[in-house]
């Protein structure tokens, strides 16, 4: 017998036996069909400070994991919230080297002529890239915000501390700024 009856002798022998690259394109086709079937990656923010550097950081932070193909959430409180009044997004102060207005009003020209977008278009950029924007409605109680002070065009939901936490449980990478 040569090997190519020997071959085809096995072969009807066991038709079940599957060939290796049998296996491995099924076990491919399988790994891809499971990866489709995932969620998206995730990331959550919990925005606290109301300073100009820091919003920006979460802005640019939040569009980066977006453009990245991450979904990706703000949890807006305190200080951070205060700053989602109409006119007050770019208001605040820098985290360090303030010096009396003059720091940010040097940031800003830096700023400027690098041509980093303003803060109220990255926030817009956000929204329209599918970020989520929460407002913790307790803060609001808090400290005396009224929705309808607040850009209202950003914001997704007014929530509790609840909401943030299945975002957070959600995600793959959370973050306090």
């Amino acid at each position: 017998m040569d090997d190519k009856d020997q071959a085809m002798k096995c072969s009807q022998a066991a038709p079940d036996v599957e060939t290796g690259a049998a296996v491995a394109d099924r076990d491919v086709a399988q790994v891809e069909g499971e990866a489709h079937r995932r969620k998206p990656e995730k990331i959550t923010l919990i925005v606290h400070s109301g300073d100009f550097d820091k919003l920006y950081s979460a802005f640019i932070i939040g569009n980066g994991a977006l453009s990245m193909g991450m979904e990706a959430s703000m949890y807006f409180t305190f200080w951070g919230l205060s700053r989602l009044r109409r006119g007050r997004l770019a208001s605040g102060p820098l985290s360090k080297m303030h010096l009396l207005g003059l720091g940010k009003l040097m940031v800003k020209r830096r700023m400027r002529k690098q041509r980093v977008r303003p803060l109220e278009e990255m926030a817009r950029d956000f929204r329209e890239l599918g970020g989520k924007i929460f407002a913790c409605d307790m803060t609001m109680d808090i400290m005396g915000i009224k929705a309808e002070q607040l850009h209202q065009e950003l914001i997704d939901e007014y929530c509790a501390v609840g909401t943030y936490i299945r975002e957070a449980r959600e995600s793959t990478v959370t973050l306090f700024i």
